[in-house]
């Protein structure tokens, strides 16, 4: 079974990351892939550049041998759409490789106006992780396709390509991209917030207004124009 996570990872952070490591465990994968996107079509566009998003979500995964990042999103280039990725994916997987998505009930929400949704359960699993504080209306779109198409044990995922919506709860780290991005810019420390490592990229390449100066990488105070 073949398990993509994407999203901007603008910057990446240890929610990020431990919802990776959790995944991979409970859906008993060897690995998961960490698709990054290259432009967003439902948000601002990030506030680092795409080059520098992958570079320090390389640096966060060096050493984990059950992460990897799959750069076709960036390589493609133009925005970045799920149901194109997918089938990028089945190209090369083939018709009978069980294929997983995994999104977050935030993103699942409008899931009906992404580009060619109808398509996407025909290509892959939807793998949606519940958020705190985010219900689905029970009469959307969402909540009716989790009622036709959901299932309730991982093991149904691996017994069909695609097709089925598993519904899970995970144990969350109550960590944003947007929160760090705002603290950087505010010339606050976001340390044990993410990575060490990638802290110290961010400083060094001044990224979301950081400078490279103090222990905790005090920013240039300027607001920010992408949150």
């Amino acid at each position: 079974m073949h398990v993509i996570y994407g999203g901007t990872f603008d910057p990446v952070h240890h929610g990020h990351l431990r919802l990776a490591v959790e995944l991979k465990e409970r859906l008993g994968v060897a690995a998961l892939s960490l698709v990054p996107c290259h432009i967003p079509p439902h948000r601002d566009d990030p506030g680092a550049t795409s080059d520098d998003r992958l570079a320090l979500l390389r640096l966060a995964i060096d050493g984990e041998d059950g992460l990897a990042v799959d750069e076709r999103e960036l390589r493609r280039g133009g925005a970045s759409y799920t149901a194109e990725t997918l089938r990028q994916l089945r190209a090369t997987l083939g018709d009978e490789e069980p294929l997983v998505m995994v999104v977050g009930t935030d993103a699942f929400a409008g899931f009906d106006r992404w580009r060619d949704w109808q398509a996407i359960p025909e290509l892959a699993h939807i793998v949606v992780i519940a958020r705190p504080g985010v219900e689905l209306p029970p009469e959307g779109v969402p909540a009716g396709l989790i009622r036709a198409r959901g299932c309730r044990s991982v093991a149904e995922l691996h017994q069909a390509p695609c097709g089925r919506i598993l519904p899970l709860e995970l144990p969350l780290l109550d960590i944003s991209a947007t929160g760090i991005r705002e603290r950087i810019a505010a010339g606050r420390s976001p340390r044990y917030l993410l990575p060490d490592r990638v802290w110290q990229e961010i400083r060094a390449r001044r990224l979301y207004r950081a400078s490279q100066g103090g222990e905790g990488g005090k920013a240039v105070k300027q607001p920010l124009i992408n949150s």
